[in-house]
């Protein structure tokens, strides 16, 4: 063979090598490629964790409203019926963000309404990664201040909640944790924060001052601590703590002690109450709803079905009332606010007085300066009408709960809690049950205090911490106009739900023990009969002394002093600061029932022996003879 051929063939032969080489080598080359490709992120994996409580944030709920039939209590009573879908977690799996080194300083930084600062989020109790590292904390990645990363489009909060730095515990029921990320515009209880509030980072938290600076809200995050000066001057401290206990603290050393026990394999809780020197209890369970775990109000005791009934319907014919409250300082105050009613048709519409006059005596004690009301938006007889009609559904709850208590069946959280009120299409009206401070549609801020009338205007969103209400009914001053929508935190809006509830049957109390005198018609005798203890109230265990509460109400106010001082937030009238003195009480034989418990209050027990009934109160028994004070022990 020539030189030629031979260069030929060996030219041949290297080009079908390199050919073979090339076909051979491409799957791995292709494989190498896929390797190294970003990765999609994982199908959402579903999930049922279990709540915790502290930092941690529950599960975020698909849940279809509590569709509740509950026809007024006449003989039968449909007890509302719930569907409720558990609480289910969609759970997005970690994606990697390099964003640099995460070793953020938690220096001072501050926030305003129109733009906040805020220092890297954690999720509570998982740090953040170093850098170029993979989050994995259940599938949310963190993120560092002014970064976002996007598994499938979430970013590092759970059910709306704002995270806190690594391992700090939350500040109020069910609301977001209160340092270190703050979402911008909104408040840690998920709602609007108000024009011209700044947010001030703190060693121990934050601190949100009003635009004349003043302080209105500190957040301490070491003591589980939210401390906010109210526009009427008091100041209310929570302190919540890990295992679900709380202690709330308002003016002049009010309170109460919350402590949590199970019942059929659930946690509710018992609250001890030390209100202008009456000591008493109330039972509520604890759920989660639309991110936020809420108290529901269970009553401690559960009447006959005819009592709800006699209570529920009309009465034969009106009859008039007197509540002997003409020589009662707040009466004369709150007179041109609140007008009772001439006669009474029917037991819903006293209770709608009882209320209302409850709400505005509380109102009056806890004022720290009593001005003239300026300007108020008096309870008409119209807005009246929609609370009369709001003691009806609820005393037909009532009743639908007794009816399910008798049969041993578990509480129904979704039907007792406000999910029942934002789901069943109606527009519920609520009576506010201590001061609180709102925002409204134009981000300015404005008051609500006891006995103020508001609406809601429409369903809430699916992803809503927080609802939209009308204000009906105000007292003027710094208070809402009437008009105002305003938006309150869901748990705010589950307290004013127990307020209501809970004076409901404390008013029914009083009404079974007066019927049939003072002008009120008899009931029935199968209405007379003694109500039965609510079973998960008597499952609780034994309550703690009243000293005990005393002490911890004013150890939580001496502290929030202290919390208060570190972050050079000036204290101002808070709980801890002296009460207005009490006007002496007088009991003096042959005043009325009515005359007895607008001096005293609601007695702890009542014994009714026909004509002769026994108040006990805490330092004192007052019998009475055909409605007259006879003996004073």
């Amino acid at each position: 063979m020539n030189v030629h051929g031979m260069q030929r063939r060996l030219s041949g032969e290297y080009l079908i090598g390199s050919l073979a080489l090339l076909f051979l080598a491409y799957p791995a080359l292709c494989a190498d490629k896929s390797r190294s490709a970003p990765a999609k992120a994982p199908a959402p994996a579903r999930s049922s964790p279990k709540p915790a409580g502290g930092g941690s944030h529950g599960p975020s709920m698909s849940s279809h409203g509590a569709s509740t039939s509950s026809h007024g209590p006449t003989t039968s009573s449909h007890g509302p019926t719930t569907t409720s879908h558990g609480p289910t977690t969609t759970s997005h799996g970690a994606t990697t963000s390099s964003h640099g080194t995460t070793t953020a300083t938690h220096g001072p930084s501050t926030s305003t309404s129109t733009g906040h600062t805020t220092t890297p989020n954690t999720t509570a109790g998982h740090p953040n990664t170093a850098a170029g590292h993979t989050n994995t904390t259940a599938g949310h990645p963190n993120t560092e201040a002014g970064h976002t990363n996007t598994a499938a489009g979430h970013t590092n909060t759970a059910a709306g909640h704002t995270n806190t730095m690594a391992g700090h515990t939350n500040t109020a029921p069910g609301r977001s944790n209160v340092a270190g990320g703050h979402n911008a515009g909104v408040t840690s209880h998920g709602t609007p924060m108000a024009k011209g509030h700044t947010t001030v980072q703190t060693r121990n938290g934050m601190v949100t001052k009003r635009a004349d600076g003043h302080v209105a809200t500190l957040h301490d995050t070491r003591r589980g601590m939210e401390v906010h000066h109210n526009l009427s001057g008091n100041r209310r401290v929570v302190v919540e703590r890990r295992d679900h206990s709380r202690v709330v603290v308002e003016h002049g050393g009010r309170g109460y002690v919350q402590r949590p026990y199970r019942y059929h394999g659930r946690e509710y809780a018992r609250r001890s109450y030390y209100y202008h020197g009456r000591y008493y209890h109330a039972y509520y369970g604890r759920y989660y709803y639309h991110g936020v775990w809420v108290n529901p109000y269970y009553p401690t005791y559960y009447y006959a079905p005819a009592y709800y009934g006699w209570v529920y319907n009309p009465w034969v014919r009106p009859v008039p009332y007197a509540w002997g409250w003409a020589a009662n300082p707040w009466y004369g105050y709150y007179g041109a606010y609140f007008t009772p009613y001439p006669v009474y048709a029917s037991a819903s519409l006293w209770l709608t007085d009882y209320i209302i006059s409850t709400s505005l005596q509380a109102a009056y004690q806890a004022q720290v300066n009593a001005a003239a009301l300026s300007n108020p938006a008096p309870l008409t007889p119209e807005v009246k009408q929609l609370i009369a009609d709001e003691v009806k559904d609820q005393i037909a709850l009532e009743n639908a709960e007794a009816k399910n208590s008798g049969q041993n069946a578990d509480p129904n959280d979704a039907s007792t809690s406000i999910q029942r009120s934002l789901t069943d299409g109606k527009q519920h009206v609520f009576v506010a049950g201590h001061d609180l401070d709102v925002v409204d549609a134009g981000g300015t801020e404005c008051a609500l205090s006891e006995g103020d009338a508001i609406q809601l205007t429409g369903p809430i969103a699916p992803d809503a911490t927080s609802a939209t209400l009308a204000v009906l009914a105000s007292k003027g001053g710094r208070e809402c106009p009437r008009g105002d929508t305003v938006s309150i935190a869901l748990d705010d809006l589950q307290d004013m739900q127990n307020h209501m509830r809970e004076t409901i049957d404390q008013g029914m109390q009083e009404l079974q023990a007066k019927q049939g005198q003072g002008g009120l018609p008899a009931a029935p005798s199968s209405a007379k009969a003694a109500p039965v203890e609510n079973a998960l109230a008597a499952a609780a265990p034994p309550p703690p002394p009243e000293n005990e509460v005393a002490a911890e109400i004013k150890d939580e106010s001496q502290e929030a002093d202290r919390a208060e001082g570190e972050a050079g937030a000036p204290a101002g009238p808070g709980p801890n600061a002296e009460a207005p003195p009490p006007a002496p009480v007088n009991i003096e034989m042959g005043q009325t029932i009515d005359q007895v418990t607008q001096a005293l209050g609601t007695p702890t027990r009542i014994v009714n022996l026909g004509a002769k009934k026994i108040y006990v109160y805490k330092d004192m028994k007052i019998t009475f003879k055909d409605g007259k004070v006879a003996d004073v022990q």
